[in-house]
Order: structure tokens, then C-alpha cells, then sequence
């Protein structure tokens, strides 16, 4: 394969070139409730290539390594048409590479029979536990692809990755009010993440049906702990996105916000992205352009310090490259994404920091939001009154809603419990969706935070 797509490189006339060729194994099962929507296996080959002239890009997919040169040629004629500036790359070391992932219990070593059972299994338990269940649905997932990746720097990296995924949802209703819930999980090195979740798919539809007694909240303004994975969502969804290089080329305003050397928060407060996760969807030793991906702040002791980039986006910022330039596959470019993002942890303990709340809120997870600039919403999965310093009553229908900046300011106390969810998320943007990523960080206290109810 190298010397293919070496020749296919050989006069290519064009500033930059790279070549992405990418073989693959997919598994698909899902039921909603007992009723079988999906059962595939699979396999696809493709690739594109990538070209640079005079600033512009050309970009074409194939199916087929047939006349891989003319392809080559295409996008580079492509590039030609709309460049009109320089073509900005932050340079980067070329490198040779061979990727293999330390599998624990590979998904292909399990028949479809025994997957679809184990989804059957979790389909059972949810609908076992009484008529007041509307509907379920749960899904599993696994792929495997052989990555090949060259460019005309030199960079030479084959790569081969597993991906198990799974999700169980439980919908729970009692006259007008309907109250879901859900649980995930994946590995990139385990397909006995998908094994013996028994317990928590039950635990998970009991919640949802607990949900359906429980008061909704009063609106108002209240002390909050977010769990670990709440924390997680939001460093990535609130926080993360506004930290893409290539969204505040766009956006003049962004670059005002995100000004490198501002305050937005206290001396506690570091946010991370590039964490190496053994397992979590967003472990990456290079990105999509052949980039070494390392951790990168982007809040360090409270000062914005970083932001995640491209090569192209790092040239034109002139900051360092951090190896942020991600594809969802071989049909789309890569694009400015996160990886592992996290809030690193403090020093206080869930003990400590939950002891001196008179009345607050303590939200674990979240089942759905959404961000625009710098405002957030997100609902959360579960949530639960404190009273005087001690976890009380469940309650319902919890939305937080805010200014990011102002939320970061407003932490006021980071939990010492950092911690790395067996899940992960599907992120995402410019239409590449599901990307994976990971996210995670300890608990955290957020004062004067908006909460909407009843």
C-alpha cells in the first residue's frame, strides 16, 4: 500500500498533498423495544485525498485505487481554482509509523449471535421492570479499520483501530409526565465493556421510573455539584468548542472572547484536551494530518493559555499545531476537533465541598443541551435537592442555563475525584457526526448557578 500511494504522490505540483486510504468492519445491532430494527455486518473501503495550491484546498473521495494519480491530479486542479493567497502549514517533523491497539477482548472474536443476545439481555431488563416503561431501545455497536495516511512532507502512518459502543435508553411514563434515562459505554481496546451491565441498565430504568414521583424543581438560582460527568459535557460542550481554532477564523467576535492571557476563572480552575486515555474514543497518538497529538491547556490556573488546532489554523494564528485536525472518515476533510477534553482535579473533597450548602442542587449527567457562543442549557439526567449539607429528595425537570464565562468564574470549588467514565460521546460539527471523543473531570461546585423548573 505505501508504494501505491507513494507513486500516486510522485509531480503532484501542489504545495501540500496527503492521501487517507481506509478499510473497515462494521456491526450494527439495535432493538426499541423487543421489536429488532437493525442486525448488519459490514466492510467498506475508501479514501480521499487532500491538496493545497496557493491557500485553497481541493478535496476527492474514492472507493477504488484505480487511476489514484488522476484523483490526486483532480484535487489538486480543484485547489488551484479557488487559491488565491499562500498556503499556510505550521511546519511539523515528518514521521513513519505503525499503530496496532492493545485489544483486551477483540469484538471480532465474538459471534453476532452473542452480541445480539447480550443487546436482547438489556432490552429484557428494561421492559421487566412494569407497564409505566413506554419504550425502550438499545444498540450496540463495533468497528474495526486499517487506516493508511502519507503526505508530501514525508509522513508515513498506518494505523489500526477497534471502537465497541453501546447505549441503553428506558422512556418512562405515568399520565402527562414522561421521564427518560439512558446508559452508555465504549472502549477502543475492549469488548468487555459491553459485558455485564446488567445492573446498571436496571439501575438506570429505575430511575427513570423513581423521576416520575419526584417534585420538579422550583426555578431559581442555586449552589450546584455536578457530578464527574456532567463536568465532563460541559469542559467539552461549553467550554471545548469555543477553543477550536478554525471556528474563531470565522468569527471576530470569538477571537475578542477567547483572547490568550484572559482570566476566566480562579487559580484552581485547568482545563485540559489530548489526556491519554487507555480505551476512551478520544485517544489519538496523531491526528488526521500526521500530528502528534499531546496535551494541550487551554485554562491554566484559571488563564486562557491554549487553544486546539490544524496545521493550517496554527500557521495562520502562529501558535504550535496540537494535533487536533479529525475526520469521521475517509468522506469528509479533517477539521479543528477535540480529543480527551477534561477539568483537571482540585484538591477538595465531595465531603467538603457538599458540607456547607444550605439548600443547593446535585445534578449527575446529562441527558441532552445545547450551546450557542457562550451560552449553554443542559437538561439534566438526574438530579437531587441538598438540604444542610446532605444529599436529599430526587427531583425532576432540571435545566441549567448560563454564560460560560460567567460559570467558570463562579466554580468555586473543584473536587479531588477525577474521573474517566468507560464511555464516551459522539461529538458533532461542520456534519461529522458521531465523532468520538472523550470528556471527564472531578466534582465540581458552581455557586449562583440558574436553574429552571416549574
Amino acid at each position: 500500500m505505501r508504494n501505491i500511494l507513494s507513486d500516486a504522490l510522485k509531480g503532484h505540483g501542489a504545495d501540500y498533498v496527503e492521501i487517507r486510504v481506509e478499510e473497515s468492519e462494521r456491526t450494527s445491532i439495535s432493538y426499541r423495544k423487543r421489536e429488532l430494527d437493525q442486525l448488519s455486518r459490514t466492510s467498506g473501503f475508501g479514501g480521499n485525498v487532500r491538496a493545497a495550491v496557493n491557500g485553497g484546498w481541493g478535496f476527492v473521495s474514492f472507493n477504488s485505487l484505480d487511476n489514484l494519480k488522476e484523483k490526486v491530479q483532480l484535487a489538486v486542479r480543484q485547489a488551484r481554482l479557488v487559491g488565491k493567497d499562500k498556503t499556510q502549514l505550521a511546519e511539523v517533523a515528518p514521521v513513519v509509523d505503525e499503530i496496532r491497539p492493545e485489544v483486551i477482548k477483540d469484538p471480532r472474536s465474538i459471534s453476532l449471535a452473542d452480541k445480539k443476545r447480550l443487546v436482547e439481555e438489556y432490552t429484557d431488563i428494561i421492559l421487566s421492570l412494569g407497564d409505566k416503561i413506554q419504550t425502550s431501545s438499545v444498540g450496540y455497536g463495533d468497528s474495526y479499520t486499517h487506516v493508511y495516511y502519507i503526505n508530501s512532507d514525508g509522513t508515513w502512518i498506518d494505523t489500526e483501530r477497534v471502537f465497541v459502543r453501546g447505549v441503553a435508553e428506558a422512556v418512562a411514563r405515568e399520565g402527562d409526565i414522561i421521564q427518560p434515562n439512558h446508559f452508555t459505554f465504549s472502549s477502543t481496546i475492549d469488548y468487555g465493556v459491553a459485558e455485564n451491565r446488567h445492573d446498571e441498565v436496571r439501575a438506570m430504568t429505575q430511575a427513570a421510573l423513581d423521576s416520575l414521583s419526584a417534585p420538579k424543581v422550583v426555578s431559581g438560582t442555586y449552589t450546584v455539584i455536578a457530578d464527574p460527568a456532567l463536568t465532563g459535557i460541559f469542559a467539552h460542550e461549553a467550554f471545548g468548542h469555543l477553543s477550536e481554532a478554525d471556528d474563531m477564523a470565522e468569527n471576530p467576535q470569538l477571537r475578542e472572547l477567547m483572547v490568550l492571557g484572559r482570566r476566566f476563572g480562579g487559580t484552581h480552575l485547568n482545563i485540559l484536551d489530548g489526556a491519554d486515555v487507555p480505551g476512551s474514543g478520544g485517544t489519538i497518538k496523531y491526528d488526521n494530518e500526521g500530528v502528534p497529538k499531546t496535551p494541550t491547556y487551554l485554562i491554566r490556573e484559571g488563564v486562557l493559555v491554549g487553544r486546539l488546532h490544524s496545521r493550517e489554523s496554527a500557521a495562520k494564528m502562529g501558535e504550535a499545531p496540537t494535533g487536533n485536525a479529525r475526520a469521521l472518515d475517509y468522506t469528509f476533510p479533517p477539521i479543528v476537533r477535540m480529543t480527551n477534553t477534561y477539568i483537571a482535579p482540585g484538591n477538595v473533597s465531595f465531603e467538603d465541598m457538599i458540607s456547607d450548602i444550605d439548600e443547593g442542587l446535585y445534578v449527575i449527567d446529562s441527558r441532552g443541551g445545547q450551546t450557542s457562543g457562550e451560552v449553554f442549557t443542559f437538561s439534566a439526567k438526574e438530579a437531587f435537592m441538598i438540604r444542610k449539607g446532605k444529599i436529599a429528595e430526587r427531583v425532576r425537570g432540571v435545566n441549567l442555563t448560563g454564560n460560560v464565562f460567567t460559570t467558570l468564574e463562579n466554580i468555586d470549588a473543584i473536587g479531588n475525584d477525577l474521573y474517566w467514565p468507560k464511555r464516551g460521546g459522539g461529538c458533532g460539527k461542520g456534519g461529522q457526526s458521531p465523532l468520538p471523543v472523550g470528556f471527564a473531570g472531578p466534582h465540581i461546585r458552581i455557586k449562583d448557578c440558574v436553574v429552571g423548573g416549574q
